[in-house]
């Protein structure tokens, strides 16, 4: 096939031809690419968007149509990002378009149009992004940094070769932290060597590795360079490295700290900018004063280059003479507890397999620790495993499978030495591990220059029970995410979960091409490949909070939409092979979806396969910053035939030509996916329609029957006289200034309930009546109090009655005696003087006189008793009222208190059912919606669904508990105010039953009944 494509071109075809390279120009080869692989695909998108399946061009207004509303993203800025117009239309036209005639008539043909397709014009993420463009002026602590794992291994963990090389291909990678562990040599001359200590791997000389490094270090990028020393040497070899750094790093090497950012409590930390071209030296370090003493000795030729701890000396004071050392580790901080930071290190062999012992079968070998390790564990004074000394042999040999199994399963990683010489210690500046005691002593601390590494294991500890924190951990200081020991095959774990966390140096095995080193190199392609980049605004500043696990909108973020339509696939393979494409997308633990979205195999064709696949919609991407899509082709069986992976942050809308990378992210000349990809802003299902309105108003005016013509422009109300008429307007200006339409489509104002609002009111309303004292003595226990009292007043009138009537006959008979005696007194008198009348008469004398006195005060005294018996009757019976109606208003009140419980109770039992139907209608919907493909994604729509129901309910439970309790405090504010009302009532009560009493002894006068 390719042989005849030549020839049709006039090219030799021939088997064993040569071609002129003068000859094979590019406009041949284009003609030969599209011989080989003809675009089907991309000509019925051509008749799709020209609208005549005869046309054979695409006019101006088509290609402004096409530019603005399929190669557009609509959430950029309209004036950094312009649309498309006429005149950029025409560009494209004279910069793609070969023939004359369709560049006069400003027509763009088939050609012309794949041309445009496949140019960098529009390549699929903005070109300006893989230049050099972020803010390289902050805090060493705000950037992601581009950083390796056991970076002289090219293999695995166990029994792996180092290599020189990897260096140099790292650096050149655009890595910016690379590792060395560093260990005595045991050659003569005691040169110290990088390899994996105690992991049966080859050795290579840290000379030669510092040599590559600076060699290399700025070629790919200016950024610092952080060398992270694993030491484990003695101080001897310790003083050769930091000389060999000295001397061979030259003026590369940061030996001191910057005189603008001195290594002070709350300094933050040097930008890039300003440690351009500078390499920093990641190891323990001394504390000042101990270093600053140590270092004079060293001077003076007083300090001693020996490893080994003066016999006597306290191990413990060893430790605490390194910078971050010292102290208990916090209990509650349990992951940190891998090593055992009281003892000091003091083993510096690298490959104990060397002594191993060879007299034995394998089986029989004596493995044994020393017998201060208890249930063979490590030794806590070497961290590393000891042999019997007994069967120690000195030559070196290989080891059997089985011996080399018995110390894989012995292995144990071992801790640096903290026995630091004071010349490497003056070295280290702005990179110092310490222990990590904990989030809440770093922060009391606040020294931005202390940094903690974390293996993958503990990391994910610190993820899962203190994100926040770490997070917050991360604005201020470094941290270094390492794979765990396990991972003996050089795999590596998924990086983007660190990333989430703002964890700045997170450590790949760069020799291992899987999906995290792929999505390693992705990510850190954007800003020039220089090794750094800027981390998201709310993961830098320290008034953000930031959950790496929340499902919910980040503020200050807008979520985004997102959707890949896989159309076609070019040069794929050489070979007849069955094709497929998958589409992955990596972010938050919300916006994660793996292996959910593939397309059909398209068997046979590896060259030009059409897939036409559905397209496969990320609908809420929660955090676009940190998001990445993956796109991967593969056989059908599976291998990997090319990858490409596109963070969102920079992606373009639209028909786009993916040009893949192999598995380790080098670029394939030919291979290429065409995808049509749509980016817009997220928007929750039930503000779609509200959304659909306001972005075009007009349709939706015209759907409702409305005719835009039929609207004109209202000039803005101005104070003036009420009811002004604006002619022409059919529209009235209130005395309230509220523009009121005079046709048939004018809206109720705002403040005017409906029938349905004034039902939910009446629904709603839970007032209660007022309890008043007139309807408090309708009651049956105050009338039957009533009828009572009024029968006893009705007994002490009878009873006074009585004592009236008593006193009166009394006093009836006083008299009739008296006027008796008189009488006979008067009759003798007449007899003895013989009818002389001088005889006084009865009321004129003394007697009658002095009677009738003292009948008046008996009667007044009685008539005033009377009185105040009654009065006091009356009162006892207006407190026993008062008493029986407070009862009554407390017995209403708190029969009202129960009814409005009742109500409420029935409210939340009502909204609970009402949300519970909606939880279930809502999900049923998502269950019952066609247009969900597969299980995952409906799991995730629930998932979503669930977690905005949950909040909205949360917030109606909210507002209804706020509403009941505004409900309940103003109801026993009423009551309080009734019962004070009442009070006051009761008050008066007995004020005028006194007052009234008052009148009547003022009114009584004295009488008499005779």
């Amino acid at each position: 096939m390719i042989m005849q494509c030549l020839k049709d071109l006039g090219l030799p075809g021939g088997k064993c031809d040569d071609i002129d390279l003068s000859a094979f120009t590019f406009d041949k080869f284009y003609e030969l690419y599209h011989k080989i692989c003809p675009r089907t695909d991309i000509e019925d998108l051509f008749k799709e968007l020209s609208g005549d399946a005869n046309r054979t061009y695409l006019t101006v207004p088509q290609l402004i149509t096409f530019f603005n509303e399929r190669q557009r993203d609509p959430r950029l800025n309209e004036i950094l990002f312009p649309y498309c117009d006429e005149k950029r239309a025409q560009s494209i036209i004279q910069n793609y378009e070969t023939d004359p005639e369709y560049v006069k008539q400003n027509r763009l043909s088939l050609d012309g149009f794949c041309r445009y397709l496949m140019s960098d014009e529009n390549a699929p993420v903005f070109l300006d992004r893989l230049d050099f463009y972020m803010d390289m002026d902050q805090p060493l602590s705000h950037y992601y940094i581009n950083s390796s794992h056991n970076t002289y291994l090219i293999g695995r963990q166990f029994g792996g070769r180092s290599s020189v090389e990897m260096y140099r291909q790292v650096l050149l990678a655009g890595c910016r932290c690379v590792e060395l562990d560093c260990w005595d040599g045991r050659n003569e001359d005691q040169e110290p060597i990088i390899t994996h200590g105690k992991a049966m791997c080859t050795d290579i000389f840290f000379r030669d590795v510092i040599t590559a490094i600076a060699e290399t270090a700025f070629i790919t990028s200016e950024q610092p360079v952080i060398l992270s020393f694993e030491n484990h040497c003695s101080k001897p070899q310790q003083y050769k490295m930091a000389k060999y750094c000295e001397e061979i790093l030259g003026d590369f090497l940061l030996k001191r700290p910057l005189d603008t950012v001195p290594l002070e409590p709350g300094q933050p930390l040097p930008s890039p900018s300003q440690l351009k071209r500078k390499i920093l030296i990641k190891n323990k370090r001394l504390k000042p004063e101990v270093e600053k003493k140590n270092l004079e000795l060293f001077m003076k030729g007083q300090e001693q280059l020996n490893e080994d701890v003066e016999p006597g000396e306290d191990p413990s004071v060893v430790i605490a003479s390194v910078d971050g050392e010292e102290g208990p580790l916090n209990g509650k901080w349990s992951y940190c507890k891998d090593i055992d930071p009281s003892v000091i290190n003091l083993d510096t062999d690298a490959h104990p397999e060397f002594k191993m012992p060879k007299s034995k079968p394998a089986v029989e070998q004596n493995l044994e620790l020393t017998e201060d390790v208890p249930n063979n564990k490590m030794s806590t004074s070497s961290n590393s495993f000891k042999f019997n000394d007994k069967k120690v042999v000195e030559e070196e040999g290989s080891l059997t499978a089985d011996e080399e199994a018995a110390l894989m399963s012995a292995y144990h990683y071992s801790g640096a030495t903290t026995n630091i010489h004071p010349y490497l210690s003056a070295m280290v500046n702005y990179a110092q591990p310490i222990k990590f005691n904990g989030f809440d002593v770093a922060e009391e601390r606040n020294i931005h220059y202390h940094m903690s590494s974390f293996n993958e294991s503990t990391g994910l500890g610190y993820l899962k029970s203190h994100a926040v924190e770490l997070v917050n951990y991360n604005k201020r200081q470094m941290s270094r995410i390492y794979p765990r020991g396990s991972r003996v095959d050089s795999g590596n774990y998924m990086p983007q979960l660190f990333w989430n966390a703002g964890c700045q140096m997170v450590a790949l095995n760069f020799q291992t091409p899987d999906i995290a080193m792929q999505l390693n190199q992705g990510k850190f392609e954007y800003n020039g490949n220089c090794g750094y980049l800027l981390k998201p605004d709310f993961m830098r500043r320290p008034d953000r909070t930031f959950e790496p696990f929340s499902e919910s909108p980040v503020d200050g973020v807008i979520a985004a939409h997102c959707s890949v339509q896989v159309i076609s696939g070019q040069f794929l393979s050489d070979k007849k092979i069955g094709t497929y494409v998958e589409v992955d997308m990596y972010g938050l633990p919300t916006d994660t979806i793996r292996k959910e979205f593939r397309t059909k195999v398209v068997p046979s064709n590896g060259l030009n396969p059409v897939y036409n696949a559905e397209e496969f919609v990320f609908r809420k991407v929660v955090l676009p910053d940190l998001a990445v899509l993956r796109i991967a082709v593969l056989e059908e069986t599976g291998k990997l035939i090319g990858q490409r992976i596109l963070p969102l942050d920079g992606l373009q809308a639209g028909y786009r030509y993916i040009s893949l990378r192999t598995e380790g992210n080098f670029p394939l000349s030919l291979p290429t996916v065409f995808c049509r990809i749509i980016l817009k802003t997220y928007i929750p299902d039930k503000h779609l329609d509200f959304v659909k309105l306001l972005s075009n108003p007009e349709k939706q005016l015209k759907e409702m029957g409305i005719d835009t013509s039929d609207i004109i422009d209202s000039p803005v109300p101005c104070p003036g006289p009420a009811n002004r008429q604006h002619s022409g307007s059919g529209l009235t200006v209130g005395s309230n200034g509220q523009v009121i339409s005079n046709s048939g489509y004018a809206d109720k104002p705002a403040g005017t309930p409906n029938a349905s609002q004034k039902k939910e009111e009446k629904k709603d309303d839970m007032s209660f009546p007022a309890i008043t004292r007139d309807l408090l003595k309708q009651a049956k226990a105050f009338q039957k109090i009533l009828k009572k009292q009024q029968r006893e007043m009705e007994a002490l009138k009878k009873k006074q009655q009585k004592e009236r009537s008593a006193m009166h006959r009394q006093h009836c008979v006083v008299v009739d005696k008296m006027v008796a005696n008189h009488n006979k007194e008067r009759q003798g008198s007449d007899k003895k003087k013989n009818g002389d009348n001088s005889f006084p008469e009865l009321k004129n004398t003394s007697k009658i006189t002095e009677l009738v006195t003292d009948h008046t005060k008996e009667w007044s005294d009685m008539v005033m008793r009377q009185v105040s018996e009654e009065h006091d009757l009356r009162k006892e019976h207006i407190n026993q009222q008062n008493d029986c109606l407070k009862k009554l208003l407390e017995e209403g009140h708190q029969d009202q208190l129960k009814e409005l419980n009742t109500r409420q109770s029935r409210e939340v039992k009502d909204l609970n059912a009402n949300q519970v139907k909606q939880s279930m209608e809502s999900s049923k919907v998502v269950q019952n919606d066609k247009s969900i493909k597969n299980k995952a994604e409906r799991d995730r729509r629930i998932r979503e669904l669930n977690e905005n129901n949950t909040k909205k309910f949360i917030d109606e439970r909210k507002k209804q508990t706020m509403k009941q309790s505004k409900q309940l405090e103003l109801l026993k504010k009423n009551h309080q105010q009734q019962m004070e009302k009442f009070l006051q009532e009761s008050k008066k009560e007995l004020e005028k039953a006194d007052m009234i009493h008052e009148e009547v002894k003022l009114a009584t006068k004295p009488e008499t009944d005779v």
